[in-house]
């Protein structure tokens, strides 16, 4: 993340440029400095997640009471100090940021198999240099924090620019997360999450004044160094010749130093002492070897402009930037929202057309365009067209899903509605296990059904609507191009309702249609009356476990009992206990399974935001319905032939309880045709290791 070899330049040539400081302090004199203002810190979440996963378990799916406890304690500390925090998370990924991201999900895939490989090794949990987030954590720790009180944001782009221009804007004390970024954008203090002591709120302060001392340069060249060294839109070796010309010309070159520090030592002393000389009177391109990468180049300068912010690296707008403006379209209601859509060339018509643009797929029919084009100068902002192409028509709707999304209180639903596209990053699963499905496929059908809700269309099999793009993670997928997902149409009595029924009518009886529509998505609908019959938290969790067990030939009955009795024991149980909890060995099913489960909730919070919330968040939070190190021991227990009394750790009102579930689960999947048998009651030629295809999974 950041700006390479930016971080350990810092940490072993420019020790000074970090300092110690206290955030009680530093609070104290910022009240000082502005009588009745409140001490306000900008949290970049996505930076601060590894900080907060505090429990000693991560394999088995997550301790998220542990983890709901790790944020309370934080946000306690920082509030006992007066100091109010902002949380910002990741709502989108900006195109120009797209290669980035996929490069990491592999390099993710990877390490994930090496996970796998010392389970089966070792039969236990790898240690904390293989540390892996759960899944889904992200997702409910944005949850968590609402739940906490917390005023938690989700970005209409990648979360670092937002979180520098709200620090920025707002006069805020500091930036808190861990991307060196941060040290280029010109705005408020940025403060290191990984150094911050919870106890003493003792951290350190990165300056840029000091760096920019160092390297003899201004605030206003450091965007510049940026992109010369690479960053996450400016690819590193692009400009690898220039850096290495820059080194060898180099007369200060510093044995202290390695040779990526002496590089940007270099690099800068090209900038003060070649660059500055021309400066505002050459264009960039006439200076630099930009080559057919002047536009990414410009746009990765001016993505560190805050707002009111100018360049002095800029004469005047490139026509590089207008080429760009043509090529990058918003696709927002918002002419502030910055995500975008690549173009292509039509090498027949020279039209430019959407990227993976498919007649078989109507991707273009329902694409609705805004004319309203707002002039700006793109290199005193971020480079941008104002145009606003977005996937739904209606403006009111869209405005809502904008702000749900904005406000963290939805997933993934804004992202289909403006753009079309959507992502879902890395799961801890077994790329080599082929019993198990991976969830991008195995909850592929109930999005397919959400699409067509949130797109409209035809009627009967798929949806006449457009393809969404989803780049999520599984085995075999090189990523190289999104997967084109057709929606899928629901059956519910009475037909479909409309967005404007689910999101914003008070009528009676429409929490009903509301619930019918959320069923519906999960192909759930005959279930109804059992389903409706089962209390709060464990509707939620019976409807999930009907979907999977219908999906998921390969679960048993062992496997039902495990999930059912982790749920039931969760409740009440001291977070303490569950902490001390000590496994047997780990098993690596047990761990996919736990991954289907969480993605399964996941997936919940997507399909309850889209039907306009007929249930309520806090029933499928994972803190209320899943433990991973309880289920990996109801596991292992289970697979023993434990009884349900010894499960549910012979609680009467359990075992009742654990029973009762049990059956409406079983009698759901019974009416779509799926016994759930024990498996030492499979024939031999069921072993559940069914082999599942990646193309086969496809086809829905």
């Amino acid at each position: 993340m950041g700006v390479r070899g930016l971080h350990g330049f810092v940490a072993s040539s420019c020790p000074h440029v970090c300092t110690v400081v206290n955030f009680k302090e530093l609070a104290e004199r910022h009240r000082s400095q502005h009588p009745g203002g409140t001490p306000t810190v900008v949290v970049d979440a996505m930076c601060c997640l590894r900080y907060w996963y505090t429990p000693e378990s991560w394999i088995c799916g997550g301790q998220w009471r542990e983890y709901y406890s790790s944020l309370r304690e934080f946000v306690r500390t920082f509030t006992a100090v007066g100091i109010k925090l902002i949380f910002f998370f990741d709502g989108m990924v900006e195109q120009s940021k797209r290669d980035e991201w996929v490069k990491r999900r592999l390099k993710n895939n990877r390490e994930i198999a090496k996970i796998f490989h010392y389970i089966k090794s070792h039969r236990e949990q790898p240690g904390r240099n293989m540390f892996f987030i759960p899944s889904g954590l992200a997702i409910f720790t944005r949850f968590a924090l609402k739940a906490l009180g917390q005023e938690t944001l989700c970005s209409l782009q990648e979360a670092d620019y937002e979180v520098a221009s709200y620090g920025f804007q707002n006069n805020c004390l500091g930036i808190l997360g861990e991307d060196t970024d941060y040290l280029i954008y010109d705005t408020c203090p940025y403060f290191s999450i990984s150094e911050l002591s919870l106890d003493s709120l003792d951290t350190v302060m990165l300056c840029r004044e000091k760096l920019c001392q160092s390297l003899g340069l201004s605030l206003a060249d450091l965007p510049l160094l940026a992109c010369l060294l690479g960053n996450d839109v400016v690819p590193e070796g692009m400009f690898e010749s220039f850096r290495y010309k820059c080194l060898t010309s180099y007369t200060s070159v510093k044995e202290n130093c390695d040779r990526r520090g002496n590089i940007i030592l270099a690099v800068a002393d090209h900038i003060s002492k070649v660059l500055r000389l021309h400066q505002g009177e050459k264009k960039l391109e006439e200076m630099l070897p930009l080559g057919p990468n002047k536009a990414l180049f410009y746009k990765g300068v001016a993505s560190y402009l805050l707002p009111g912010q100018k360049s002095p690296w800029f004469i005047q707008k490139p026509k590089d930037i207008v080429t760009l403006d043509k090529q990058v379209l918003s696709i927002s209601s918002d002419p502030e929202s910055k995500q975008e859509v690549p173009m292509r060339m039509d090498p027949e018509s020279k039209q430019k057309l959407p990227v993976d643009t498919d007649p078989e797929f109507n991707l273009e029919a329902p694409m609705c365009t805004n004319t309203e084009v707002k002039q700006e100068d793109p290199v005193n902002a971020r480079p941008e067209a104002k145009h606003q192409v977005t996937m739904v028509s209606d403006p009111e709707i869209l405005k809502v899903a904008r702000a749900q999304h904005v406000q963290a209180e939805s997933y993934l639903v804004y992202g289909v509605m403006s753009s079309g596209e959507v992502e879902c990053s890395n799961s801890l699963e077994d790329a080599t296990d082929q019993a198990l499905p991976s969830q991008a496929f195995v909850y592929r059908p109930v999005r397919q059904r959400v699409y067509s809700l949130l797109l409209g269309g035809g009627t009967g099999g798929f949806s006449t609507g457009p393809a969404v793009k989803e780049w999520f993670v599984y085995s075999g997928n090189p990523l190289r191009q999104p997967d084109l997902v057709r929606p899928l149409q629901m059956n519910i009595p009475g037909g479909t309702p409309n967005l404007r029924q689910l999101w914003l009518s008070q009528e009676p009886g429409i929490q009903a249609q509301r619930l019918d529509t959320l069923l519906a998505c999960f192909d759930l609908s005959s279930s109804r009356e059992e389903l409706q019959a089962v209390e709060s938290p464990f509707q939620a969790l019976c409807c999930l476990l009907v979907y999977l067990f219908v999906q998921v030939d390969t679960l048993c009955l062992e496997d039902l009992h495990a999930f059912i009795a982790q749920a039931l024991c969760l409740q009440g149980k001291p977070t303490v206990e569950l902490a001390d909890l000590q496994l047997d060995h780990i098993d690596p099913r047990a761990v996919q399974l736990a991954t289907l489960l969480v993605r399964g909730l996941t997936t919940l919070v997507l399909v309850n935001g889209a039907c306009g919330s007929p249930w309520e968040m806090a029933d499928f939070m994972p803190w209320h319905l899943f433990d991973g190190k309880l289920f990996h021991q109801k596991y292992l227990q289970s697979e023993k032939g434990y009884t349900a009394e010894v499960l549910v750790e012979q609680n009467r009102c359990h075992v009742t309880r654990f029973h009762t579930l049990k059956s409406v689960v079983c009698k759901a999947c019974g009416k779509e045709s799926r016994p759930i048998v024990s498996r030492r009651h499979w024939r031999p030629h069921h072993t559940g290791s069914r082999q599942y295809e990646p193309d086969q999974w496809r086809r829905y």
